[in-house]
């Protein structure tokens, strides 16, 4: 491939991954208020429409990720990444028109199968990349990704006002005139005689699970790190319900909200852990990390005004130096041709707790938010998610203490 036809591959995956994201970000605000429409209930109600329909995709990308991945390596990156987008402008369109909520989910399902956008668009850059610029071509997905976050909630809430059909109009869009964009300009990045053929066995989403378990010595690093993804599903699951529960927020202030959190997110895990890691070193990274997680979730349970929500953000998103800590001293643990393989199956665990962390989190604010709850406590899962940094926090201290005993 030649470097100007390169130049404009990245160029189009970033934009791809970008618009992938925005169009996620649009979304969010307006679906609690479109899902109540559907449903004829409250905010209680939507909440726990709105954690299985999380499960539903999450589940259903778990199962077939691996299988598109696969795919790609046999018919070529760029026939996947296009139906990818064709999958999401058509499950946007599903969504916009539903006329029940059965239409939500089928809409969730299309895009599970077809979401591979991001594994798919890793794998054109490792394609396309030397080891001279593999890094900063990878830095640049990350770019995407919080670029989309921080705008998309933002163009999602103002567009909401106008409708909560409107957003997934948009997103819709978006996807449709990216899917075009690269029908017409991106090339394929995958040489024929790299190519392999499609192996079932290879495509076992469990597989890459039983890595973890020929491992012991990361087994407690690895709960840790399940906990601190199942804790976060207190915000990426529930935000949106809690704050216009709690505050009566309109879907302008929710994408402000998601919008500034995606931003200090970004200025965290971009710039300053480049100076927090080398200074405070990566254990004590991850116990402030870890604290600052279980800090801000605890502060978000017990906010009892709308301004408190931006001011807890701050020692939330503080909490994000502690991910990339946690996994570098894991990968310190792993020989390092079995890299590859750890990276696998940290994915699928991610994965996993996207499986189970949206309906436990919107559950349990159902529970404590409807006519007939035991009282009312609608930062209950702020609050159990509080609890599961904390117990991440004891775990790693033994973890660490046992390492350096030995």
């Amino acid at each position: 491939m030649k470097n100007s036809t390169k130049k404009a591959a990245i160029g189009f995956i970033f934009v791809t991954l970008l618009i992938d994201i925005t169009g996620w970000g649009i979304i969010l605000p307006v679906v609690p208020k479109l899902i109540k429409e559907l449903i004829h209930g409250d905010i209680s109600e939507a909440a726990q429409y709105g954690g299985w329909l999380g499960f539903t995709y999450a589940f259903t990308q778990f199962i077939f990720s691996p299988v598109i991945g696969n795919l790609s390596d046999q018919y070529g990156r760029r026939p996947i990444i296009l139906i990818s987008l064709f999958g999401f402008a058509v499950d946007y369109l599903f969504l916009a028109l539903a006329p029940s909520i059965g239409w939500l989910f089928l809409g969730r399902i299309i895009a599970g199968l077809t979401g591979a956008s991001i594994s798919t668009a890793s794998a054109y850059i490792a394609d396309i990349s030397t080891d001279k610029d593999r890094a900063k071509n990878f830095g640049m997905i990350g770019a995407a990704l919080g670029l989309g976050f921080i705008i998309g909630p933002v163009i999602g809430g103002l567009l909401g006002h106008y409708g909560a059909r409107v957003p997934f109009y948009a997103a819709a869009g978006l996807c449709f005139l990216n899917f075009l964009y690269g029908y017409f300009i991106l090339p394929e990045s995958l040489d024929q005689n790299k190519r392999r053929a499609f192996v079932w066995k290879r495509a076992n989403p469990i597989g890459s699970l039983h890595f973890l378990r020929k491992h012991r010595e990361i087994s407690g690093l690895v709960i840790a790190l399940v906990l601190v993804y199942i804790g976060i599903h207190a915000v990426q699951s529930n935000w949106h319900f809690f704050t216009m529960y709690k505050f009566g927020w309109t879907e302008r202030m929710v994408g402000v909200s998601l919008g500034t959190l995606g931003l200090l997110l970004g200025l965290v895990q971009g710039v300053l852990i480049r100076w927090t890691t080398p200074k405070l070193g990566e254990q004590k990274s991850v116990y402030y990390g870890l604290v600052c997680y279980a800090l801000g979730l605890l502060l978000f349970a017990f906010a009892t005004q709308g301004w408190m929500m931006f001011v807890f953000l701050i020692p939330y998103s503080l909490g994000g130096i502690c991910g990339p800590a946690l996994q570098s001293i894991i990968t310190k643990n792993i020989p390092s041709n079995e890299q590859g393989e750890l990276q696998g199956s940290l994915t699928s665990l991610v994965s996993a707790t996207s499986i189970i962390g949206p309906p436990i989190m919107t559950n349990l604010f159902y529970y404590f938010t409807h006519d007939e709850a035991p009282f009312k406590f609608s930062g209950a899962p702020f609050f159990l998610a509080s609890v599961l940094m904390t117990i991440s926090v004891i775990i790693v201290y033994f973890v660490f203490r046992q390492n350096k005993s030995n």
